[in-house]
């Protein structure tokens, strides 16, 4: 199950590093929220897709998740693992974020759409 949960946050990876914000948004279900560390729910697919372009137009970019645990529970699917990201710091500087990354996703048809997506 951990190779299935990588190559699914390989492609959210994929998807962003690429500017595709409106494939992004797509990637979540219909009630899919956002809870970014520290920030308020960001709710639904058209919503999702804005946060994350303007994450990336503040020049956030090269996002990286390692799965270290997958567990199916029926429709469900919960991945756990590590997130990092380079982005400015105040001074202009590029610096390394990083924490760790939850998503909770459900089956919805031959795939899997994210219900929710948090870090810290």
């Amino acid at each position: 199950m951990n190779a299935q949960g990588q190559a699914i946050a390989d492609r959210w990876d994929q998807t962003f590093n690429k500017g595709d914000t409106t494939g992004l948004g797509q990637l979540y279900s219909a009630e899919g929220q956002v809870i970014p560390a520290g920030g308020s729910p960001v709710r639904g697919a058209q919503a999702i897709a804005s946060f994350f372009a303007d994450l990336q137009a503040k020049g956030f970019k090269d996002h990286k998740i390692t799965v270290q645990d997958a567990t199916t529970k029926g429709d469900t699917l919960i991945l756990t693992g590590r997130w990092q990201l380079n982005g400015p710091t105040e001074g202009g500087d590029t610096q390394s974020y990083g924490g760790n990354w939850v998503n909770v996703l459900e089956r919805q048809g031959d795939g899997w759409r994210t219900v929710l997506h948090t870090w810290n």
